[in-house]
């Protein structure tokens, strides 16, 4: 029998669409103004002179285009290295066997409470001689105790007769997380490396913090350049600068608006890793 429809689930309804709302209508207008070669402000459904200028000036300025290489080097590399961190680091703390695990696995869990601070933190990257370099924005966020624990939530799901038949088998402990864990953890692999993805590409702080080369400044750090109109690229095609901003911000947000829909069933099942256990 079909349930019938409460006055709850209508006020639901109407919330959930004005909140769609609320996210919808500043990305319109920032899509619509960045089509728009005409220097206008406010609410349009449609651009007064469209052309793709803006976007032409984003592309053909080395000001921007060498930044989002950049953010684009980081984010790939990065999401691998920290894929690669958090799923070995799992992989470890689920062997029960190991001695000292419970010990390794309370400092890591330490460390998402307390840790050494950000001038510490400087300091200690500045001793390596990291400052400076892309290693500094790669390595530091790669190494993220929450999603390395999501992960280990995640193999520890995996049913242990699989463990003890391929252990019977005569397969090592590589060739186990190889051939049976990682083929198994596609829906965690995916939703754990889609927020590396977003953070890497999204970093600002970091590139603030240990990046003074401006050579070596990824997208975002640009893009808040241009917002400001402190380093506005020069508008060509009969672009304005109003424009080449929105334009810019549009660059900035739909890379992971084109891949989220692919990745958004993996993502599902993996916000509810290690939420159930048997």
């Amino acid at each position: 029998m079909k349930k019938k429809a409460t006055a709850f689930d209508y006020m639901l309804v109407i919330i959930f669409v004005l909140i769609s709302l609320i996210m919808i209508i500043p990305i319109y207008k920032v899509l619509i103004d960045s089509f728009d070669l005409k220097t206008a402000y406010g609410m349009k459904l449609f651009p007064e002179k469209f052309g793709f200028a803006g976007y032409i000036s984003v592309f053909t300025n080395p000001t921007l285009y060498k930044p989002f290489l950049v953010s684009i080097f980081t984010t790939i590399v990065g999401t691998i290295t920290g894929l690669t961190v958090a799923t070995l680091g799992a992989y470890v703390l689920i062997q029960w066997k190991m001695p000292g695990r419970t010990l390794l696995a309370n400092i890591m869990l330490f460390t998402m409470i307390f840790n050494g601070g950000m001038i510490p933190t400087y300091l200690v990257m500045k001793s390596f001689h990291l400052t400076n370099t892309l290693f500094v924005v790669i390595l530091l966020p790669a190494i993220n105790v929450y999603n390395m624990v999501l992960m280990r939530n995640f193999f520890e799901g995996i049913p242990a007769s699989l463990f003890e038949s391929a252990e019977i088998d005569g397969c090592p402990p590589m060739g186990i997380f190889l051939r049976i864990v990682l083929p198994l953890s596609k829906a965690a692999l995916t939703a754990i490396g889609l927020m590396y993805a977003v953070s890497y590409w999204n970093d600002y702080t970091n590139y603030k913090l240990y990046i003074t080369n401006d050579n070596l400044y990824n997208f975002q750090m640009k893009l808040r350049s241009v917002i400001m109109g402190s380093d506005l690229p020069q508008a060509i095609g009969g672009a304005t600068e109003n424009t080449v901003k929105n334009a810019a911000v549009i660059v900035a947000i739909l890379p992971f608006m084109i891949i989220y829909p692919f990745c958004q069933k993996y993502f599902i099942q993996g916000v509810n890793i290690g939420a159930v256990k048997e």
